[in-house]
Protein backbone atom coordinates (compact mmCIF):
# COMPACT_ATOMS: atom_id res chain seq x y z
CA UNK A 1 0.00 0.00 0.00
CA UNK A 2 2.30 2.96 -1.42
CA UNK A 3 2.84 6.49 -0.22
CA UNK A 4 -0.62 8.27 -1.59
CA UNK A 5 -2.16 5.26 -2.58
CA UNK A 6 -5.75 6.35 -2.94
CA UNK A 7 -6.85 2.55 -1.56
CA UNK A 8 -4.23 2.71 1.26
CA UNK A 9 -7.56 3.33 3.96
CA UNK A 10 -6.75 6.59 3.92
CA UNK A 11 -3.98 6.79 6.11
CA UNK A 12 -1.94 9.94 5.53
CA UNK A 13 -1.33 13.36 6.97
CA UNK A 14 -2.83 16.13 5.90
CA UNK A 15 -0.07 18.09 5.40
CA UNK A 16 1.30 15.77 3.21
CA UNK A 17 -2.05 16.80 1.14
CA UNK A 18 -1.74 20.38 1.49
CA UNK A 19 -4.77 20.33 4.04
CA UNK A 20 -2.34 21.59 6.68
CA UNK A 21 -0.82 24.30 4.78
CA UNK A 22 -3.48 27.51 4.66
CA UNK A 23 -3.03 29.84 7.16
CA UNK A 24 -5.63 31.69 9.04
CA UNK A 25 -8.35 33.99 7.86
CA UNK A 26 -7.26 37.69 7.97
CA UNK A 27 -8.98 40.46 9.48
CA UNK A 28 -11.36 40.79 6.04
CA UNK A 29 -12.36 37.17 5.70
CA UNK A 30 -12.93 36.90 10.12
CA UNK A 31 -15.47 40.11 9.19
CA UNK A 32 -17.31 38.35 6.59
CA UNK A 33 -17.44 35.31 8.84
CA UNK A 34 -19.14 37.04 11.03
CA UNK A 35 -21.79 37.99 8.79
CA UNK A 36 -22.36 34.65 7.59
CA UNK A 37 -22.73 33.52 11.48
CA UNK A 38 -25.34 36.04 12.15
CA UNK A 39 -27.19 35.54 8.91
CA UNK A 40 -27.43 31.75 9.67
CA UNK A 41 -28.44 32.08 13.01
CA UNK A 42 -31.31 34.31 12.05
CA UNK A 43 -32.23 31.85 9.84
CA UNK A 44 -32.48 29.49 12.57
CA UNK A 45 -34.38 31.98 14.86
CA UNK A 46 -37.02 32.46 11.94
CA UNK A 47 -37.06 28.81 11.99
CA UNK A 48 -38.22 28.72 15.80
CA UNK A 49 -40.43 31.30 15.43
CA UNK A 50 -42.20 29.80 12.25
CA UNK A 51 -42.37 26.15 13.80
CA UNK A 52 -44.91 27.22 15.92
CA UNK A 53 -47.27 27.26 13.44
CA UNK A 54 -45.85 25.17 10.59
CA UNK A 55 -43.90 22.41 12.55
CA UNK A 56 -45.73 18.83 12.72
CA UNK A 57 -46.87 19.50 15.72
CA UNK A 58 -48.47 16.93 18.19
CA UNK A 59 -52.36 16.55 17.12
CA UNK A 60 -53.37 17.73 20.74
CA UNK A 61 -50.88 20.22 20.77
CA UNK A 62 -50.72 23.07 23.36
CA UNK A 63 -50.01 26.07 21.30
CA UNK A 64 -53.69 26.85 19.97
CA UNK A 65 -54.40 27.97 23.23
CA UNK A 66 -51.31 29.51 24.49
CA UNK A 67 -51.11 33.50 24.45
CA UNK A 68 -49.36 34.98 21.44
CA UNK A 69 -47.43 31.88 20.66
CA UNK A 70 -50.78 29.95 19.46
CA UNK A 71 -51.26 32.94 17.15
CA UNK A 72 -49.14 31.18 14.29
CA UNK A 73 -50.71 28.06 14.48
CA UNK A 74 -53.63 30.14 13.36
CA UNK A 75 -51.67 31.64 10.39
CA UNK A 76 -50.79 28.34 8.69
CA UNK A 77 -49.58 30.66 5.36
CA UNK A 78 -47.66 33.12 7.85
CA UNK A 79 -45.67 30.80 9.77
CA UNK A 80 -44.68 28.55 6.92
CA UNK A 81 -43.39 31.62 4.86
CA UNK A 82 -41.10 32.48 8.08
CA UNK A 83 -40.05 28.79 8.49
CA UNK A 84 -38.96 29.06 4.64
CA UNK A 85 -37.58 32.54 5.09
CA UNK A 86 -35.48 30.67 7.87
CA UNK A 87 -34.71 27.92 5.22
CA UNK A 88 -33.58 30.78 2.85
CA UNK A 89 -31.08 32.07 5.00
CA UNK A 90 -29.82 29.02 6.53
CA UNK A 91 -29.22 27.41 3.45
CA UNK A 92 -27.13 30.35 1.61
CA UNK A 93 -25.08 31.41 4.56
CA UNK A 94 -24.42 27.47 4.55
CA UNK A 95 -23.50 28.30 0.94
CA UNK A 96 -21.15 31.31 2.01
CA UNK A 97 -19.35 29.50 4.63
CA UNK A 98 -18.23 27.18 2.00
CA UNK A 99 -16.03 29.89 0.71
CA UNK A 100 -14.17 29.49 3.62
CA UNK A 101 -13.14 25.83 3.74
CA UNK A 102 -12.48 24.89 0.47
CA UNK A 103 -9.92 23.10 -0.17
CA UNK A 104 -6.83 24.87 -2.09
CA UNK A 105 -7.63 28.02 -0.63
CA UNK A 106 -4.23 29.95 1.13
CA UNK A 107 -6.41 30.66 4.47
CA UNK A 108 -8.96 28.51 5.96
CA UNK A 109 -11.54 28.99 8.37
CA UNK A 110 -10.36 27.20 11.98
CA UNK A 111 -11.78 24.60 13.46
CA UNK A 112 -12.82 26.54 16.92
CA UNK A 113 -14.26 29.30 14.26
CA UNK A 114 -16.31 25.99 12.82
CA UNK A 115 -17.74 24.74 16.13
CA UNK A 116 -18.50 28.16 17.01
CA UNK A 117 -20.79 28.41 13.54
CA UNK A 118 -22.15 25.39 14.29
CA UNK A 119 -23.18 26.33 17.87
CA UNK A 120 -24.85 29.85 17.20
CA UNK A 121 -26.93 28.09 14.29
CA UNK A 122 -28.07 24.61 16.23
CA UNK A 123 -28.62 26.44 19.75
CA UNK A 124 -32.31 28.08 18.42
CA UNK A 125 -32.86 24.98 16.35
CA UNK A 126 -32.85 22.50 19.76
CA UNK A 127 -36.11 23.79 21.00
CA UNK A 128 -38.01 23.69 17.82
CA UNK A 129 -40.88 21.89 17.32
CA UNK A 130 -40.45 18.81 14.58
CA UNK A 131 -40.10 20.07 11.31
CA UNK A 132 -40.37 18.09 7.93
CA UNK A 133 -40.94 14.50 9.00
CA UNK A 134 -43.81 13.27 11.60
CA UNK A 135 -41.16 10.20 12.56
CA UNK A 136 -40.36 11.39 15.93
CA UNK A 137 -44.17 10.46 16.57
CA UNK A 138 -43.66 6.90 15.00
CA UNK A 139 -40.31 6.75 17.79
CA UNK A 140 -42.46 7.25 20.59
CA UNK A 141 -45.20 5.18 19.85
CA UNK A 142 -42.74 2.09 18.98
CA UNK A 143 -40.63 2.88 22.66
CA UNK A 144 -43.87 2.76 24.31
CA UNK A 145 -44.54 -0.68 22.71
CA UNK A 146 -41.05 -1.93 24.30
CA UNK A 147 -41.33 -0.24 27.54
CA UNK A 148 -45.18 -2.22 27.77
CA UNK A 149 -43.24 -5.06 27.83
CA UNK A 150 -44.71 -6.23 24.32
CA UNK A 151 -43.08 -6.35 20.96
CA UNK A 152 -42.56 -3.86 18.66
CA UNK A 153 -41.40 -6.25 15.98
CA UNK A 154 -44.97 -8.06 16.21
CA UNK A 155 -47.56 -5.05 16.60
CA UNK A 156 -47.64 -1.48 15.76
CA UNK A 157 -48.91 1.37 17.45
CA UNK A 158 -53.00 0.96 17.02
CA UNK A 159 -53.53 -3.16 17.73
CA UNK A 160 -50.25 -2.69 20.92
CA UNK A 161 -51.72 0.87 22.74
CA UNK A 162 -54.93 1.36 21.07
CA UNK A 163 -56.44 3.81 18.56
CA UNK A 164 -57.08 7.03 20.93
CA UNK A 165 -54.04 6.64 22.87
CA UNK A 166 -52.06 9.91 22.53
CA UNK A 167 -49.02 8.08 21.00
CA UNK A 168 -50.83 6.51 18.54
CA UNK A 169 -52.74 9.56 17.12
CA UNK A 170 -49.79 11.93 16.23
CA UNK A 171 -48.30 8.71 13.99
CA UNK A 172 -49.28 9.39 10.35
CA UNK A 173 -51.89 6.63 9.58
CA UNK A 174 -50.05 4.72 7.21
CA UNK A 175 -47.84 3.72 9.86
CA UNK A 176 -49.93 2.98 12.73
CA UNK A 177 -50.10 -0.64 12.42
CA UNK A 178 -46.77 -1.80 10.96
CA UNK A 179 -43.94 -2.62 13.18
CA UNK A 180 -40.63 -1.16 13.82
CA UNK A 181 -38.22 -1.17 11.00
CA UNK A 182 -35.58 0.37 13.81
CA UNK A 183 -32.74 -1.60 15.61
CA UNK A 184 -32.84 -3.08 18.99
CA UNK A 185 -30.55 -0.68 20.18
CA UNK A 186 -32.20 2.45 19.22
CA UNK A 187 -35.56 0.93 20.74
CA UNK A 188 -33.77 -0.03 23.83
CA UNK A 189 -32.90 3.63 23.92
CA UNK A 190 -36.42 4.62 23.62
CA UNK A 191 -37.91 2.33 25.94
CA UNK A 192 -36.01 4.40 28.58
CA UNK A 193 -37.19 7.56 26.96
CA UNK A 194 -40.52 6.57 27.29
CA UNK A 195 -40.10 5.58 30.85
CA UNK A 196 -39.40 8.79 31.75
CA UNK A 197 -41.66 10.49 29.89
CA UNK A 198 -44.50 8.70 29.77
CA UNK A 199 -47.71 9.88 27.73
CA UNK A 200 -46.46 13.38 27.83
CA UNK A 201 -45.50 14.00 23.74
CA UNK A 202 -43.42 16.89 24.01
CA UNK A 203 -40.98 15.38 26.62
CA UNK A 204 -40.77 12.62 24.41
CA UNK A 205 -39.96 14.40 21.58
CA UNK A 206 -37.13 16.93 23.12
CA UNK A 207 -35.53 13.89 25.05
CA UNK A 208 -35.38 11.73 21.15
CA UNK A 209 -33.49 15.30 20.14
CA UNK A 210 -31.03 14.45 22.89
CA UNK A 211 -30.56 11.10 21.10
CA UNK A 212 -30.33 13.26 17.82
CA UNK A 213 -28.02 15.61 19.10
CA UNK A 214 -25.90 12.57 20.75
CA UNK A 215 -25.66 11.42 17.07
CA UNK A 216 -24.55 14.88 16.16
CA UNK A 217 -21.75 15.35 18.36
CA UNK A 218 -20.38 11.40 17.14
CA UNK A 219 -20.38 12.84 13.60
CA UNK A 220 -18.64 16.05 14.77
CA UNK A 221 -15.77 13.96 16.64
CA UNK A 222 -14.81 11.90 13.84
CA UNK A 223 -15.69 14.08 10.87
CA UNK A 224 -12.30 15.79 11.32
CA UNK A 225 -10.23 12.76 12.54
CA UNK A 226 -10.93 10.70 9.23
CA UNK A 227 -10.70 13.80 6.91
CA UNK A 228 -7.19 14.46 8.30
CA UNK A 229 -6.67 10.52 7.09
CA UNK A 230 -7.75 11.30 3.79
CA UNK A 231 -6.16 14.48 2.91
CA UNK A 232 -9.31 16.31 2.99
CA UNK A 233 -9.24 19.74 5.14
CA UNK A 234 -11.18 19.29 8.52
CA UNK A 235 -13.11 22.22 8.22
CA UNK A 236 -13.93 21.17 5.01
CA UNK A 237 -15.40 18.01 6.09
CA UNK A 238 -17.77 19.70 8.75
CA UNK A 239 -18.85 22.28 6.40
CA UNK A 240 -20.24 19.22 4.14
CA UNK A 241 -21.22 17.18 7.23
CA UNK A 242 -21.90 18.58 10.09
CA UNK A 243 -22.98 21.76 9.13
CA UNK A 244 -24.90 20.77 5.99
CA UNK A 245 -28.29 21.73 6.37
CA UNK A 246 -30.00 18.58 5.96
CA UNK A 247 -28.40 17.50 8.73
CA UNK A 248 -29.52 20.89 10.65
CA UNK A 249 -33.17 20.22 9.34
CA UNK A 250 -33.50 16.33 9.88
CA UNK A 251 -30.75 15.10 12.07
CA UNK A 252 -31.44 18.08 15.03
CA UNK A 253 -35.08 19.62 13.44
CA UNK A 254 -36.53 16.43 12.27
CA UNK A 255 -35.26 14.09 14.70
CA UNK A 256 -34.29 11.30 12.38
CA UNK A 257 -32.28 8.31 14.04
CA UNK A 258 -30.07 8.18 11.14
CA UNK A 259 -27.88 10.98 13.02
CA UNK A 260 -26.71 8.22 15.40
CA UNK A 261 -26.31 5.13 13.49
CA UNK A 262 -24.33 7.32 11.23
CA UNK A 263 -22.09 9.07 13.94
CA UNK A 264 -21.71 5.19 15.76
CA UNK A 265 -20.47 4.12 11.73
CA UNK A 266 -18.14 7.00 11.24
CA UNK A 267 -17.24 6.85 15.31
CA UNK A 268 -16.02 3.23 14.29
CA UNK A 269 -14.46 3.75 11.41
CA UNK A 270 -11.78 6.74 12.99
CA UNK A 271 -11.56 4.12 15.91
CA UNK A 272 -10.28 1.18 13.94
CA UNK A 273 -8.05 3.13 12.11
CA UNK A 274 -6.57 4.39 15.27
CA UNK A 275 -3.06 2.51 15.28
CA UNK A 276 -3.14 1.52 11.71
CA UNK A 277 0.15 3.25 10.27
CA UNK A 278 1.13 3.67 6.30
CA UNK A 279 2.96 0.89 4.75
CA UNK A 280 4.90 2.10 1.91
CA UNK A 281 4.61 0.42 -1.54
CA UNK A 282 7.25 -2.41 -1.41
CA UNK A 283 7.97 -2.86 1.72
CA UNK A 284 6.59 -6.02 3.71
CA UNK A 285 3.69 -5.02 5.86
CA UNK A 286 4.40 -5.93 9.59
CA UNK A 287 2.01 -8.56 11.52
CA UNK A 288 -0.63 -6.99 13.41
CA UNK A 289 0.12 -5.33 16.87
CA UNK A 290 -1.73 -5.84 19.92
CA UNK A 291 -3.07 -2.61 19.36
CA UNK A 292 -4.33 -2.34 15.91
CA UNK A 293 -5.53 -5.51 16.74
CA UNK A 294 -7.97 -4.22 20.12
CA UNK A 295 -8.63 -0.97 18.34
CA UNK A 296 -10.07 -2.64 14.85
CA UNK A 297 -11.99 -4.91 17.11
CA UNK A 298 -13.35 -1.82 19.15
CA UNK A 299 -14.19 -0.38 15.95
CA UNK A 300 -15.72 -3.30 14.21
CA UNK A 301 -18.13 -3.38 17.45
CA UNK A 302 -18.91 0.12 17.45
CA UNK A 303 -19.89 0.30 13.72
CA UNK A 304 -22.34 -2.81 14.27
CA UNK A 305 -23.49 -0.98 17.12
CA UNK A 306 -24.44 1.69 14.49
CA UNK A 307 -26.39 -1.24 12.53
CA UNK A 308 -28.09 -1.89 15.81
CA UNK A 309 -29.75 1.57 15.15
CA UNK A 310 -30.46 1.31 11.29
CA UNK A 311 -29.16 -1.45 9.29
CA UNK A 312 -27.20 0.51 6.56
CA UNK A 313 -24.40 1.40 9.16
CA UNK A 314 -23.08 -2.69 8.30
CA UNK A 315 -22.20 -1.84 4.65
CA UNK A 316 -19.07 0.20 6.71
CA UNK A 317 -17.69 -3.35 7.86
CA UNK A 318 -17.07 -4.62 4.24
CA UNK A 319 -15.02 -1.09 3.29
CA UNK A 320 -13.37 -1.64 6.92
CA UNK A 321 -12.45 -5.39 6.16
CA UNK A 322 -11.04 -3.86 2.92
CA UNK A 323 -8.55 -1.18 4.69
CA UNK A 324 -7.77 -3.81 7.23
CA UNK A 325 -6.74 -6.96 4.79
CA UNK A 326 -4.08 -4.22 2.84
CA UNK A 327 -2.62 -3.21 5.72
CA UNK A 328 -2.18 -7.32 5.81
CA UNK A 329 -0.56 -7.15 2.58
CA UNK A 330 -3.39 -7.04 0.01
CA UNK A 331 -3.54 -10.92 -0.58
CA UNK A 332 -7.35 -12.67 -1.08
CA UNK A 333 -6.34 -14.85 2.08
CA UNK A 334 -6.09 -12.15 4.06
CA UNK A 335 -9.52 -10.40 2.66
CA UNK A 336 -11.01 -13.89 3.86
CA UNK A 337 -9.03 -13.93 7.38
CA UNK A 338 -10.53 -10.26 7.95
CA UNK A 339 -13.98 -10.94 7.12
CA UNK A 340 -14.47 -13.94 9.47
CA UNK A 341 -12.75 -12.02 12.38
CA UNK A 342 -14.99 -9.15 11.63
CA UNK A 343 -17.91 -11.94 11.20
CA UNK A 344 -17.48 -13.13 14.99
CA UNK A 345 -17.18 -9.64 16.27
CA UNK A 346 -19.58 -8.03 14.92
CA UNK A 347 -21.77 -11.76 15.10
CA UNK A 348 -21.30 -11.63 18.85
CA UNK A 349 -21.73 -7.94 19.76
CA UNK A 350 -25.25 -8.07 17.36
CA UNK A 351 -26.39 -11.12 19.89
CA UNK A 352 -25.22 -9.45 23.08
CA UNK A 353 -27.27 -6.59 21.90
CA UNK A 354 -30.52 -8.31 20.51
CA UNK A 355 -30.20 -10.62 23.69
CA UNK A 356 -29.16 -7.97 26.16
CA UNK A 357 -31.74 -6.05 25.44
CA UNK A 358 -34.39 -8.20 25.32
CA UNK A 359 -36.29 -7.05 21.88
CA UNK A 360 -34.71 -10.34 20.39
CA UNK A 361 -33.90 -10.51 16.57
CA UNK A 362 -37.44 -9.94 15.19
CA UNK A 363 -36.31 -6.82 13.98
CA UNK A 364 -34.25 -8.03 11.32
CA UNK A 365 -37.93 -9.99 9.55
CA UNK A 366 -39.30 -5.42 9.64
CA UNK A 367 -36.18 -4.28 7.51
CA UNK A 368 -38.60 -3.82 4.64
CA UNK A 369 -41.47 -1.98 6.26
CA UNK A 370 -41.05 1.14 5.22
CA UNK A 371 -41.37 -0.55 1.14
CA UNK A 372 -45.31 -0.49 1.53
CA UNK A 373 -44.44 3.33 0.92
CA UNK A 374 -45.02 3.85 -2.85
CA UNK A 375 -42.73 7.29 -3.39
CA UNK A 376 -41.81 8.38 -6.58
CA UNK A 377 -38.78 9.71 -4.99
CA UNK A 378 -37.29 6.16 -5.69
CA UNK A 379 -35.90 5.91 -8.88
CA UNK A 380 -36.70 2.12 -9.29
CA UNK A 381 -40.69 2.86 -8.01
CA UNK A 382 -40.94 5.59 -10.29
CA UNK A 383 -39.95 3.57 -13.25
CA UNK A 384 -42.17 1.07 -11.83
CA UNK A 385 -44.94 3.46 -11.97
CA UNK A 386 -44.04 4.73 -15.19
CA UNK A 387 -44.27 1.25 -16.66
CA UNK A 388 -47.93 0.50 -15.13
CA UNK A 389 -49.22 3.74 -16.24
CA UNK A 390 -47.64 3.10 -20.02
CA UNK A 391 -49.76 -0.31 -20.30
CA UNK A 392 -52.94 1.44 -19.04
CA UNK A 393 -52.49 3.79 -21.75
CA UNK A 394 -52.15 1.38 -24.10
CA UNK A 395 -55.14 -0.93 -23.25
CA UNK A 396 -52.84 -3.99 -21.49
CA UNK A 397 -54.68 -3.49 -18.26
CA UNK A 398 -53.54 -2.04 -14.77
CA UNK A 399 -50.41 -4.36 -13.91
CA UNK A 400 -48.70 -1.27 -12.05
CA UNK A 401 -47.84 -3.39 -8.55
CA UNK A 402 -46.58 -6.29 -10.92
CA UNK A 403 -44.10 -3.40 -12.40
CA UNK A 404 -43.26 -1.99 -9.18
CA UNK A 405 -42.21 -4.59 -7.53
CA UNK A 406 -40.19 -5.73 -10.90
CA UNK A 407 -38.56 -2.60 -10.88
CA UNK A 408 -37.53 -2.38 -6.88
CA UNK A 409 -35.67 -5.91 -7.56
CA UNK A 410 -33.93 -5.24 -10.37
CA UNK A 411 -32.80 -1.86 -8.53
CA UNK A 412 -31.57 -3.44 -5.49
CA UNK A 413 -30.19 -6.23 -8.25
CA UNK A 414 -27.90 -3.39 -9.42
CA UNK A 415 -26.98 -2.44 -5.98
CA UNK A 416 -25.47 -4.99 -5.12
CA UNK A 417 -23.14 -5.38 -8.08
CA UNK A 418 -22.66 -1.52 -7.90
CA UNK A 419 -21.40 -2.21 -4.16
CA UNK A 420 -19.82 -5.46 -4.88
CA UNK A 421 -17.74 -3.94 -7.51
CA UNK A 422 -17.02 -0.60 -5.06
CA UNK A 423 -15.27 -3.08 -2.72
CA UNK A 424 -13.17 -4.86 -5.28
CA UNK A 425 -11.92 -1.70 -6.32
CA UNK A 426 -11.17 -0.68 -3.04
CA UNK A 427 -9.35 -3.86 -1.94
CA UNK A 428 -7.27 -3.49 -5.10
CA UNK A 429 -6.55 0.53 -3.90
CA UNK A 430 -8.06 1.98 -7.19
CA UNK A 431 -10.03 3.85 -5.21
CA UNK A 432 -10.35 5.10 -1.35
CA UNK A 433 -12.60 2.93 1.30
CA UNK A 434 -14.62 6.04 2.21
CA UNK A 435 -15.40 6.94 -1.11
CA UNK A 436 -16.00 3.57 -1.72
CA UNK A 437 -18.60 3.55 1.24
CA UNK A 438 -20.64 6.69 0.51
CA UNK A 439 -20.67 5.62 -3.05
CA UNK A 440 -22.17 2.10 -1.98
CA UNK A 441 -24.69 3.35 0.24
CA UNK A 442 -25.72 6.05 -1.98
CA UNK A 443 -26.26 2.98 -4.18
CA UNK A 444 -28.19 0.95 -1.69
CA UNK A 445 -30.77 3.93 -0.93
CA UNK A 446 -31.12 5.63 -4.29
CA UNK A 447 -31.74 2.15 -5.84
CA UNK A 448 -33.57 0.63 -3.06
CA UNK A 449 -37.98 0.75 -2.43
CA UNK A 450 -38.00 4.15 -0.86
CA UNK A 451 -35.94 7.13 -1.20
CA UNK A 452 -36.29 10.11 1.76
CA UNK A 453 -34.27 13.96 1.67
CA UNK A 454 -32.30 12.35 4.48
CA UNK A 455 -30.85 9.37 3.05
CA UNK A 456 -28.36 11.77 0.89
CA UNK A 457 -26.45 12.19 4.30
CA UNK A 458 -25.52 8.70 4.77
CA UNK A 459 -23.64 9.33 1.33
CA UNK A 460 -22.68 12.15 1.52
CA UNK A 461 -20.63 12.48 5.14
CA UNK A 462 -18.88 9.56 4.29
CA UNK A 463 -17.54 11.29 0.66
CA UNK A 464 -16.90 14.50 2.66
CA UNK A 465 -14.28 13.14 4.61
CA UNK A 466 -12.16 11.36 1.43
CA UNK A 467 -13.07 14.10 -1.62
CA UNK A 468 -11.42 17.01 -2.14
CA UNK A 469 -12.32 17.17 -6.09
CA UNK A 470 -14.05 20.81 -6.42
CA UNK A 471 -16.36 19.28 -9.01
CA UNK A 472 -17.72 16.80 -5.86
CA UNK A 473 -18.32 19.63 -3.58
CA UNK A 474 -19.99 21.57 -5.81
CA UNK A 475 -22.41 19.21 -7.06
CA UNK A 476 -23.07 18.00 -3.01
CA UNK A 477 -23.75 21.37 -2.19
CA UNK A 478 -25.76 22.29 -4.81
CA UNK A 479 -27.54 18.61 -4.33
CA UNK A 480 -28.01 19.64 -0.39
CA UNK A 481 -29.43 23.09 -1.01
CA UNK A 482 -31.95 22.17 -3.81
CA UNK A 483 -32.58 19.01 -1.35
CA UNK A 484 -33.22 21.58 1.73
CA UNK A 485 -35.30 24.16 0.37
CA UNK A 486 -38.07 21.69 -1.49
CA UNK A 487 -39.51 19.87 1.57
CA UNK A 488 -42.39 21.04 2.98
CA UNK A 489 -42.03 21.86 6.83
CA UNK A 490 -44.92 20.70 8.32
CA UNK A 491 -44.23 17.38 7.07
CA UNK A 492 -47.49 16.25 5.91
CA UNK A 493 -49.57 16.66 2.74
CA UNK A 494 -51.49 19.53 1.93
CA UNK A 495 -54.94 17.94 1.08
CA UNK A 496 -57.42 20.62 0.07
CA UNK A 497 -55.17 23.19 1.29
CA UNK A 498 -52.31 23.07 -1.34
CA UNK A 499 -53.03 26.93 -1.82
CA UNK A 500 -50.88 27.55 1.37
CA UNK A 501 -47.77 26.46 -0.04
CA UNK A 502 -47.45 29.06 -2.81
CA UNK A 503 -48.29 31.63 -0.96
CA UNK A 504 -45.91 30.87 2.13
CA UNK A 505 -43.29 30.34 -0.91
CA UNK A 506 -43.87 33.59 -2.46
CA UNK A 507 -43.99 35.53 1.08
CA UNK A 508 -40.40 33.73 2.11
CA UNK A 509 -39.07 34.67 -1.45
CA UNK A 510 -40.06 38.34 -0.79
CA UNK A 511 -38.91 38.65 2.70
CA UNK A 512 -35.68 36.74 1.65
CA UNK A 513 -35.12 39.64 -0.88
CA UNK A 514 -35.85 41.97 1.75
CA UNK A 515 -33.43 41.20 3.86
CA UNK A 516 -30.90 40.80 0.92
CA UNK A 517 -31.36 44.18 0.36
CA UNK A 518 -31.21 45.32 3.45
CA UNK A 519 -27.72 43.64 4.35
CA UNK A 520 -26.36 44.39 1.26
CA UNK A 521 -23.13 45.95 2.25
CA UNK A 522 -22.00 43.55 4.60
CA UNK A 523 -23.11 40.87 2.39
CA UNK A 524 -21.57 42.51 -0.90
CA UNK A 525 -18.13 40.85 -0.11
CA UNK A 526 -19.72 37.48 0.00
CA UNK A 527 -20.82 37.71 -3.29
CA UNK A 528 -17.37 38.64 -5.28
CA UNK A 529 -15.44 35.41 -6.79
CA UNK A 530 -13.35 34.20 -4.38
CA UNK A 531 -9.86 33.77 -6.33
CA UNK A 532 -7.83 31.21 -5.62
CA UNK A 533 -4.70 29.97 -6.48
CA UNK A 534 -4.77 26.82 -8.52
CA UNK A 535 -4.63 23.80 -7.40
CA UNK A 536 -1.76 21.89 -7.22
Amino acid sequence: MGDGDPGDGGLRTADRDGAGEAGPLNGSERRQLDVVRRWGTMGALLLAVGSLGAGAAPVFSPLPGTPVLGLFARMPSVAMGIAWSGIFMIVSAWLWLGRFTRPGRPRLASRSQMDRTLLMWITPLVFVLPMFSRDVYSYLAQSEIAARGQDPYELGPANALGVDHPLTTNVPNIWRETPAPYGPLFLAAGRIIATVSGNHVLTGVFLHRLLALIGLALIVWALPRLARRFGVPPVGALWLGAANPLVLFHVVIGVHNDGLAIGLMLVGIELALRRVPVVRRGSVPPPLSRDEIVWIAVGTAVITLGAAVKIPAALALGFLGVIVARRLGGGFGHLVKVALVMLVVSGTVLVVTCVGTGLGFGWTSTLNTASTVKSWMSPPTALGFLAGGTGIMLGLGNHTESTIAITRIIGQGVSVVLVATLLWKAFRGRIKALNGLGAGIGAVLVLGPVLQPWYVLWAALPLATAVVAKRFRTFAAATSAVIAVILPPTGSAFDGRAYTVPQAVTGAVVAFAVCLFLARKPLQPLWRPDVLPPQR
